[in-house]
């Protein structure tokens, strides 16, 4: 049973292909983070880290919710699920495949045995 869109995956795994996204998502798993606590150890703008949290809100990773006059990025529940569905099912899919490779070759004659 499907439940995610192809679009929702490419939100995904399109925000994930970025090293740093990867690492802000660490940061913010450890604990809430405003912009500024996220940029400081990435050496890098904070709105260079405002557009890597909108990919990151944007594909259903995190959410920011405000803080008095802060923004705070917080990990949103049940963000991965639609990759890891996804990615289950390939991993099925292929581990059949790939049983199915061995069978076929475990019952293939051998070169010295048609000799």
């Amino acid at each position: 049973m499907v439940t995610y869109s192809e679009d929702q995956l490419d939100r995904i795994f399109g925000a994930l292909a970025d090293r740093t996204r990867r690492a802000l998502l660490r940061a913010i798993g450890e604990a809430p983070r405003s912009v500024k606590e996220l940029a400081a150890p990435f050496e890098m703008s904070r709105p260079a880290v405002s557009k890597h949290l909108k990919v990151l809100e944007t594909a259903g990773l995190i959410r920011r919710d405000r803080d008095g006059r802060f923004h705070r990025s917080r990990p949103r529940r049940g963000g991965f699920r639609a990759a890891t569905r996804w990615l289950a099912e390939v991993e099925i899919f292929w581990e059949s495949q790939l049983d199915r490779f061995q069978e076929l070759v475990e019952s293939s004659p051998t070169k010295n045995e048609e000799n």
